[in-house]
């Protein structure tokens, strides 16, 4: 860990999770925005605010940068960006809204058990099936996404429903397994 507080947030993971956590209006907007070139660069920027949540990890890891703003921060971005593209998809007709909020709700579902768990001197830490859930959500955006980008055929609406089956059976499954996992907390 760096020795100062302004060094802490200044570091480069933290930079990356704020940058990301900045990228997600404009992400929002280029998904929105109907035209070949916004569908395009919203495409690459979600590619990008994606991968970014491996790089910070990596760095903060490996240059011992960890910090507790990183540790907050880094989730919240990763939830903003995979629900500000599916809030897109249920404005554009590709997302059924009751799907959307099965995953919405998870995540402050999940957030609220960590909060909980911090009151009592704990913490959570994200488990190997919320990260394929998270990778899950990857997915579903960017099937959705290069759906609407790109003629791909008829295979894509099915990798589509698909990628949605999953990802939603991974939320539900994954939530389940937090609350079972903790459910000393509320004994």
């Amino acid at each position: 860990m760096a020795g100062s507080g302004g060094r802490l947030r200044s570091s480069i993971p933290n930079q990356i999770t704020v940058a990301r956590l900045a990228c997600v209006p404009v992400v929002m907007f280029f998904i929105l925005w109907d035209s070949e070139v916004g569908r395009i660069v919203g495409v690459v920027l979600f590619l990008l605010a994606a991968a970014s949540d491996a790089v910070d990890g990596y760095l903060a890891r490996s240059f011992r940068q960890t910090s507790v703003f990183g540790q907050y921060a880094d989730p919240i971005a990763d939830k903003l960006l995979i629900v500000g593209a599916l809030v897109c998809f249920v404005e554009l007709g590709e997302l059924a809204a009751a799907w959307v909020m099965v995953i919405i709700a998870r995540e402050f579902l999940v957030t609220g058990l960590r909060i909980l768990a911090i009151s009592e001197g704990q913490v959570i830490a994200a488990s190997p099936l919320g990260k394929v859930k998270a990778v899950s959500h990857v997915v579903l955006v960017l099937a959705i996404l290069v759906g609407r980008t790109f003629p791909v055929g008829a295979w894509l609406g099915v990798a589509k429903d698909v990628a949605l089956a999953l990802a939603l059976a991974l939320t539900v499954v994954s939530g389940v397994e937090y609350f079972v996992r903790c459910r000393g907390l509320f004994a």
